[in-house]
This record gives C-alpha cells, structure tokens and sequence, in this order.
C-alpha cells in the first residue's frame, strides 16, 4: 500500500498542529485587550491555515518527482 503523504508532509503536518495549538492557547489568554491575544495568536492560526496547511498538499516527494520524470507521468 502506497503512503499518501511523504515523512516531510507529516513533519509539516505536525509542526502545523503544534502552531495552532499555540494560536489558540494565545487566543484564550486573558482580557480582550491583551497584546498576544489581540495581535500574535490571530497571526499564527491565519499563518497555519493559508501558509502551512496549503504547503502540505504541494509539496512533493523528491522520489516521486524522480519517478514521474522517468516514466514520463
């Protein structure tokens, strides 16, 4: 059975949890007012959502690179 991601995809894909798991934490610090609640934790979850998570499904495995240019898929 073929992985469908490759170990770098997963490495993102774990980083990108890790980071939001931050973003939230940050969110949920105390009153509205707070500068890491109001200015960092909106800039990392925006940051994993369209930076990492997209980044996960184009980025391609060198082998499966090496392999389509071979076969000529």
């Amino acid at each position: 059975m073929k992985n469908i991601f490759s170990s770098a995809q997963l490495k993102i894909f774990g980083i990108s949890l890790l980071v939001l798991v931050i973003g939230y934490v940050c969110l949920a610090q105390g009153p509205a007012d707070n500068p890491v609640s109001k200015t960092l934790a909106p800039l990392l979850i925006v940051g994993v959502y369209c930076v990492l998570i997209p980044v996960i499904f184009f980025l391609k495995d060198k082998k499966e690179v090496t392999t389509e240019k071979k076969t000529g898929v």
